[in-house]
């Protein structure tokens, strides 16, 4: 059984997929949770503004998963083109 330079590579492209989803998304995980949970701190103290507390958080969870989303493009692309 010979195993040929383009397996490899696509092997090779599969684990670096794996690896950068799986580090890439410790990093949204870990401030989409801070930041709600900090929202929720905020609710507590100052129930009056809930609103303007909540769509804060929402747009800060969606600037932080962007970098969630730039690791799948870069998986994706390991996948299918390379």
């Amino acid at each position: 059984m010979d195993i040929s330079g383009a397996e490899i590579v696509k092997a090779a492209s599969f684990l670096g997929a794996g690896i950068c989803m799986g580090i890439g998304a410790i990093g949204p995980g870990i401030g989409e949770g801070f930041a709600a949970g900090k929202a929720c701190e905020g609710v507590s103290r100052n129930p009056e503004e809930a609103g303007l507390l909540t769509r804060t958080m929402l747009v800060g969870q969606a600037v932080s998963e962007s970098t969630g989303i730039y690791s799948l493009v870069i998986a994706l692309l390991l996948i299918f083109v390379v």
